[in-house]
């Protein structure tokens, strides 16, 4: 094994230097004798997974930083104000070679070719590393067709380095889809019937997430690719299936968070933290001692004792403040710490006080304590069974049904013991009322998931500038992303995004 992980190794920092599209053949390096075992195989698919995880950073700034979750207050310098406002131009372009995920679609290539060749002792297994593969080169390209729209479709391993045939034009959106959708039904047939986890593990792509990527997939298409009717019935019947593959709501909110709830029976695919292996990236959504123990919780309580030794540079906006202000909703302390700068004569703040409001520390994600030190080991899911029901609402509503039964269910789950039929059940309204519902229990349930922007793009250009105090009629062009001028002269076959 140790064999393996140094050729890993070597080709991990090989690509490392490459820039995207620009790459030397990987497949030369791999085939002097890594690709011809079943443990050099499996050696390879451990490191699909690690390289995903590299890719956090990019998959929650795209997901989520232009909504309207952020841009409030911080304690210490913001970081990323160009995304928040939308303000960046062509010529200052964020996500500069296709955030990398050419990088990591290349390494889900170079398995694909190679690992259909290997002789496995158990051949149902290599149907499952298939089956995650595929998956996670839909996942890639989704991500990519979201982002800029056009984009290359590259399904090759490079084995020339030929610079000339590492360019590559823009392909249309509706073939980048279709290729998506390929991918996806590639997934699942090499799954077959198997809807385990592999090795038990819900860090590995699976059936039920191949199926829960579909339902987001075909409503995105069915919605802004016209796909219609057709593609809202495929991803209803893609989320239906997800409920009997052993997942399905954690009974409280109390259950779903902190590291000793990993691996629960609402996530379906998350990206693991370990202690010295990798820490995922909300230290910045907490502060310093220096800041935070001055100050009072929303209870009244000193924060004297707080242990933190992270930064403070992304704040919840007044609109996320206002939208969980209440006390019936457990989503509300499980989500955030709120902070004020004195006790309210002991009583705290029940409900939000501006004046005297210092600023948050993110609570979902804030790992635990090993003596005076806070490790960021959380688990953070892609996707869970919340995700799944309210991507139901969604085809269902499109669908002109009925998508008060998964608003509720999460509702119910939300307030507890709380929950009074009366005043909190989701009662079916008109499409748009419906719509406006789901997108706000969305919006409550996963705050710093990575989902509120492709949520907002998902529902409609309508609903992205209504929403968005930041952009204004007129700027649909800027819900795609521009490349940026070294992307196009490093690749000359590059056309700059429609309105940029």
């Amino acid at each position: 094994m140790k064999k393996y992980i140094y050729i890993i190794t070597a080709i991990l920092s090989f690509y490392a230097c490459e820039s995207e599209l620009e790459l030397d053949a990987p497949s030369e390096l791999t085939t002097g004798g890594f690709w011809d075992s079943e443990e050099g195989a499996r050696t390879a698919h451990t490191g699909l997974f690690a390289s995903l995880r590299a890719e956090a950073g990019d998959l929650w700034l795209l997901g989520e930083i232009r909504s309207d979750v952020w841009g409030g207050r911080t304690y210490e310098s913001p970081s990323n104000l160009s995304l928040i406002e939308s303000s960046f131009t062509a010529s200052t372009a964020p996500f500069g070679g296709w955030a990398g995920f050419y990088t990591q679609i290349h390494r889900v290539n170079d398995f694909l070719a190679n690992v259909p060749n290997i002789s496995f002792v158990n051949e149902n297994d290599k149907k499952h590393l298939l089956g995650q593969a595929y998956g996670l080169r839909a996942l890639y390209y989704y991500t990519l067709l979201k982002t800029w729209g056009d984009v290359p479709i590259i399904l090759e391993p490079l084995t020339n380095v030929d610079p000339n045939g590492l360019s590559r034009e823009r392909s249309p959106q509706n073939e980048v889809m279709d290729q998506i959708k390929k991918d996806i039904e590639a997934s699942l047939s090499a799954f077959g019937s198997d809807s385990s986890f592999w090795e038990g593990n819900r860090n590995f792509w699976s059936k039920a997430a191949t199926l829960a990527l579909k339902g987001d997939v075909y409503i995105w298409s069915g919605n802004l690719l016209d796909g219609g009717n057709a593609d809202f019935t495929e991803a209803k019947n893609a989320l239906q299936q997800i409920g009997t593959m052993g997942v399905s709501l954690v009974s409280t909110i109390d259950d779903l968070w902190g590291v000793s709830n990993e691996g629960n029976s609402e996530f379906i695919f998350a990206l693991q933290y370990q202690r010295d292996e990798a820490s995922n990236i909300y230290n910045s959504f907490t502060g310093r001692t220096t800041e935070i123990n001055p100050q009072f919780n929303a209870s009244g309580e000193s924060m004297s004792d707080f242990i933190i030794a992270g930064a403070n540079r992304y704040g919840q906006s007044e609109k996320t403040i206002l939208l969980l202000d209440d006390n019936a909703d457990d989503r509300k302390d499980a989500t955030f710490i709120r902070l004020y700068t004195d006790d309210n004569g002991g009583v705290g703040y029940p409900t939000y006080n501006e004046p005297t409001y210092f600023g948050s520390i993110l609570n979902k994600f804030l790992g635990r304590m090993d003596g005076t030190e806070r490790i960021f080991e959380n688990d953070v899911p892609l996707y869970r069974y919340a995700d799944v029901l309210l991507l139901l609402a969604e085809a269902k509503n499109h669908l002109g049904e009925d998508p008060s039964n998964e608003i509720n269910q999460i509702r119910q789950r939300a307030y507890g013991t709380d929950y009074d039929p009366g005043i909190h059940a989701y009662v079916n309204g008109s499409q748009t009322d419906n719509a406006n519902a789901i997108l706000t229990e969305r919006y409550k349930e996963f705050i710093a998931e990575g989902k509120r922007w492709w949520d907002l793009r998902r529902a409609g250009d309508s609903y992205v500038i209504e929403n968005v105090g930041f952009l204004n009629p007129g700027d649909e062009y800027k819900l795609l992303l521009p490349i940026s001028d070294d992307m196009i002269g490093r690749n000359p076959l590059l056309d700059q995004t429609l309105g940029w």
